[in-house]
């Protein structure tokens, strides 16, 4: 049987999207590198740059319900050609400011601009895809970001040690160009208005703001700890190979590669297979690895259970993210999925702001391994939480379906 099966029953439109996503993505080199550009080139000290990249991170933490309430309004596909083309426009111009105030008002409008691609995206898939594609389809959608980034970062590192300033231009062009294309190759799905009335129907969900969804705000609630586990790669897991198994940085790198590269090869064909599965089970499930794979770092030291290690959290990475997608569109109502897929992306936002951060407080105080077994407890609870999510909202109103 062929594994890849389920990317055949994708449709033109998706494919568009994808590729828009793979020509922005793999010039993806400014954020991987700026930190490193603002110390290195500006001047600036540790602290400053720190604190311009979390008022990006701010920017990305507060765009995402907005854009996605405009992507209702507007039409997803416009916010995310306006979203490529003003971000590229920025970065032209950001080698050129040079004063702190400054550069903190232009990258929080940066951020505001090019983070609100992420939800318009997410809605628009939703809208495409059919419900029996939908996990495929975002599982798609992540490995083609997986591709690009394995690119832009890659070549931005060649890139600035001959001139800084070139990897701001390309950044640019792949994002203009990723606009360009989204014209040239238009998307043409059309709601169906039959179907959305049925979807609300079947949903009765709420009319009134998402914060009264308790069913929603329950998922959010319920994935938020497992989100910030696996987060724990970029903050404590680094720090915990360097300095208390005496890791190489290299041996690092060749580590975390073992995680693209199952995404790459595994994540499609594995979703496609769990097609069948709830989406409550595949998210409980998505946790349960999360926190056997992280958990399990306390007890080994040397490469080979630590690449096992790896392949548990990877796998429980790959299940929980597209599931978690797929439900989040499941539940939300058809005539406002924007709002709701921005409301998704900001939990995303709030755990990858808080997950190192808190991650690193109680390595500092306690120690790595108690990182590692406060991991195991939380994505636990995390899964028990996904399993109990309510079938059904706690008041049935219908919502009112836009006549657009």
């Amino acid at each position: 049987m062929n594994p890849w099966k389920g990317v055949k029953g994708l449709s033109r439109d998706l494919w568009v999207i994808y590729a828009a996503t793979l020509i922005n993505r793999s010039g993806t080199m400014v954020l991987p590198f700026l930190a490193l550009y603002l110390t290195t080139r500006l001047n600036e000290d540790a602290a400053t740059a720190g604190l311009i990249l979390t008022f990006y991170g701010l920017g990305a933490l507060v765009t995402a319900p907005f854009i996605g309430k405009l992507s209702d309004k507007i039409g997803s596909l416009t916010v995310m050609k306006i979203s490529l083309f003003f971000s590229g426009i920025i970065l032209i111009f950001y080698p050129f400011i040079t004063g702190f105030p400054l550069l903190l008002a232009v990258t929080l409008l940066w951020s505001i601009i090019n983070e609100a691609f992420r939800p318009a995206v997410m809605s628009l898939i939703s809208y495409i895809a059919p419900a029996d594609k939908r996990r495929t389809a975002f599982a798609m959608n992540r490995l083609v970001i997986n591709l690009g980034m394995s690119i832009g970062p890659v070549a931005a590192g060649f890139l600035a040690q001959l001139n800084f300033s070139i990897i701001f231009y390309v950044d640019a062009a792949t994002a203009i160009l990723a606009a360009i294309f989204l014209v040239i190759y238009p998307i043409r799905y059309k709601i169906n208005k039959e179907e959305i009335e049925r979807e609300v129907e079947q949903l009765q969900s709420h009319k009134g703001s998402v914060l009264k969804d308790l069913r929603f705000l329950f998922f959010l609630l319920a994935i938020t700890p497992a989100t910030m586990v696996i987060f724990q790669h970029l903050g404590v897991l680094p720090l915990y190979l360097v300095k208390d198994l005496h890791f190489q940085t290299s041996t690092f790198g060749m580590l975390t590669a073992v995680n693209t590269v199952l995404i790459i090869f595994i994540e499609v064909p594995l979703n496609t297979a769990m097609n069948s599965w709830s989406e409550k089970k595949s998210l409980a499930l998505g946790a349960l690895l999360i926190g056997v794979g992280f958990g399990a770092t306390a007890f080994v030291s040397d490469v080979v259970p630590l690449i096992i290690t790896i392949i548990i959290w990877t796998f429980g990475e790959m299940i929980l993210f597209p599931a978690s997608s797929s439900f989040a569109a499941e539940i939300s109502p058809p005539n406002r999925r924007g709002e709701y897929m921005g409301y998704f992306q900001m939990s995303f936002s709030l755990a990858f702001a808080i997950g190192p951060w808190l991650g690193t407080l109680v390595y500092d105080s306690l120690g790595g391994k108690e990182v590692w077994f406060a991991s195991f407890i939380v994505s636990i609870i995390s899964a028990s939480a996904l399993l109990l999510i309510p079938s059904k909202p706690a008041v049935a109103v219908k919502p009112e379906v836009s006549a657009d």
